[in-house]
């Protein structure tokens, strides 16, 4: 399911002089703080550059940009960081329909939430349920439905861009509505109820246009910037495919989701599958392999030309496995020699940042020979 659309809720506002655009001679440097670039305050925040001849694929940013920690904070088992940015487009998916979200006049900070689970420190990806209130001594300032999104630099995180009200000292209510997809293992107890996490951060247009921001030497590339590091806060990366439990089929990929298939004997992980043995597909991202969420996946098996079963995956988190897509409650007998087809019925239906804007929108098959 596509994420819900924002209600923007803004109250008691005044707009500053805030960052401003790109001054006419473009990107003067490759790094440093938005005066080193040419980059002057004005009352709007406009867009950097987009590369040139962007391919239908991941790559490499124009430019990218840093990010701020405004703090952390836990909820019951949910680990929740606060990082911010300038205000900056992105671009939503519904079905396979693209729309990009621009900068708005009053928009002064972009706000990402990272979500993990604290026992294992697995980031959890969930479809909708996650917003963003932003409070003062005066009461309500902004709120908004995160969009579940991809970024290269921040890997996967809940983030928009938001409206404040001058400088000054604000709350933010990071609002959990639960996780959404099917639970196993350890998880299939965890994450029902709904939770808040609070951190309280400081606002300075001044500490704001000090991040810093670096024009590539190959934007527009197929490729990918690596994510920033940001200490114990995951930025969504899948499980590499040898630390994976069961039989490795084969991998494979539609467009830039490569797709790493398994199948794994009901008894391996406690007999917590409804299905013996399990059929599970990890899918993550080219070149970053971080996970790729909420797409629509079934998988057919053939033998010797004629189809012996097939399945719709569903969506599924599990602490072995991690967020994966499997044949619950389907037998899926898979042999030496057979041919396994996965078919991308929807793309992942996540917001995308700048280098992943382009990615990720194929339907298709991939057929892997199973050996």
């Amino acid at each position: 399911m596509a994420p819900s659309p924002p209600t923007r809720t803004h109250s008691g506002r005044t707009r500053r002089a805030f960052l401003g655009s790109v001054a006419a001679g473009g990107l003067l440097g490759t790094a440093g703080c938005l005066q080193t670039l040419g980059f002057r305050r004005q009352s709007l925040w406009r867009d950097p550059p987009l590369a040139e001849d962007r391919p239908d694929a991941v790559y490499v940013p124009a430019v990218t940009e840093g990010m701020g920690m405004y703090g952390r904070a836990t909820a019951g088992r949910y680990g929740v960081a606060l990082t911010y940015s300038y205000p900056h487009r992105f671009w939503t998916l519904t079905g396979d329909e693209k729309s990009k979200t621009v900068v708005e006049a009053d928009d002064d900070v972009h706000l990402m939430a990272s979500l993990w689970d604290t026992e294992t420190g697995m980031a959890l990806p969930i479809d909708s349920g996650l917003s963003i209130e932003i409070r003062n001594e005066a009461g309500l300032v902004s709120q908004e439905i995160a969009y579940p999104m991809l970024s290269q630099q921040m890997g996967m995180h809940y983030g928009d861009n938001y409206a404040l009200d001058g400088v000054g000292t604000y709350e933010a209510r990071v609002q959990i509505g639960g996780v959404s997809p099917r639970r196993t293992g350890g998880f299939a107890q965890a994450f029902e109820s709904a939770a808040t996490a609070t951190i309280e951060f400081e606002f300075d247009p001044d500490q704001l246009s000090a991040i810093e921001i670096t024009e590539t030497e190959n934007g527009g590339e197929r490729g990918a910037v690596p994510p920033m590091e940001m200490g114990d806060v995951p930025v969504g990366r899948a499980p590499d495919a040898d630390s994976l439990p069961g039989r490795h089929l084969g991998g494979g990929s539609v467009g830039d989701v490569v797709f790493e298939a398994f199948a794994v004997d009901s008894e391996e992980l406690d007999g917590r599958f409804d299905a013996d043995p399990y059929l599970y597909v990890s899918a993550r991202t080219r070149h970053n392999g971080i996970v790729l969420p909420m797409m629509g996946l079934e998988a057919t098996v053939s033998r010797d030309g004629e189809t012996v079963s097939d399945a719709r995956l569903t969506s599924t988190l599990d602490p072995d496995l991690g967020y994966h897509y499997g044949a619950a409650g389907v037998d899926v007998a898979v042999r030496t020699g057979d041919e396994l087809t996965l078919s991308v019925t929807t793309p992942p239906q996540i917001a995308r940042h700048d280098g992943y804007e382009t990615a990720f929108l194929e339907t298709g098959d991939v057929a892997i020979g199973v050996s």
